[in-house]
């Protein structure tokens, strides 16, 4: 698992930090609405520790989506502001406030999905309004080289506590939004506060794919085992990830 944390987590940053700067902060945003780095953990959770854990573990992580959108929607307004480092120090107080009260609650399955999202859809109307064009400047060469550094360090971090907090808290903890946290800053400090929140509602428009993905491991994994459960995810959120692409593009602007 480390192994592959250390191959696959620079690759995965360092491609949609190429996709941002090919087609815009909220595409790249949409990119981070893949379960890039949580997805995996899941699967070594399931491997390490048995399914059981893994389908507790993905109902903790469902229901972190909660503290995912809260964490985007207080920097986006933060950054209006605040430079990027008080944004994000605030941004993460919200995210981990959030994860202690939701490991505070249990409850079945369908409900966290509903929760989730109504949470989600009300948390898109709260964005601001970003009027005009933003100015978006090239970072150095050595911006991309250090996003995958620090999400690198980000995940092997996370991977060495996850396993013995128990399922619920280490599925909600799977949601810390690593890479929400580098692409958004890196945005904010070089492209502005349109640019971040642009990227960082994206994000949230892409964790409506996230929510299936884990709801279908969460209901299936027990029953159907590893293969079955991760290959139905994995294909209904390479669908729903399509469709919402076409949505962001058409009715919301991407630039």
């Amino acid at each position: 698992m480390l192994i592959i944390k250390l191959l696959l987590t620079p690759l995965l940053i360092g491609m949609v930090s190429l996709a941002g700067r090919r087609w815009g902060p909220a595409i790249s945003g949409w990119f981070v609405g893949l379960p890039l780095t949580s997805g995996p953990v899941m699967l070594f959770l399931a491997l390490d520790s048995g399914t059981m854990f893994a389908a507790r573990a993905a109902e903790g992580t469902l229901l972190g989506l909660i503290s995912v959108a809260s964490f985007c929607l207080v920097y986006s307004w933060l950054s209006l502001r605040v430079g990027w480092l008080g944004s994000l120090l605030v941004s993460w107080c919200v995210f981990f406030a959030s994860t202690f009260i939701l490991e505070q609650f249990s409850m079945p399955v369908s409900i966290a999905l509903a929760l989730v999202i109504v949470f989600l859809a009300i948390v898109l109307k709260l964005f601001p309004t970003y009027r005009g064009k933003y100015t978006m400047t090239s970072p150095p060469q050595w911006e991309v080289l250090l996003r995958m550094v620090t999400a690198t360090a980000f995940v092997l971090a996370l991977t060495a506590v996850s396993g013995v907090l128990g399922p619920q808290l280490s599925g909600l903890l799977t949601t810390f939004p690593i890479y929400a946290t580098i692409l958004g800053s890196f945005t904010h400090h070089f492209s502005g506060a349109a640019a971040a929140g642009r990227l960082l509602r994206g994000v949230v428009f892409g964790t409506f794919t996230f929510a299936v993905f884990f709801l279908i491991i969460a209901t299936t994994i027990e029953r159907e085992g590893i293969v079955f459960a991760f290959g139905a995810a994995i294909l209904a959120a390479l669908l729903l990830h399509g469709g919402s692409l076409w949505l962001l593009r058409r009715y919301i602007d991407v630039s």
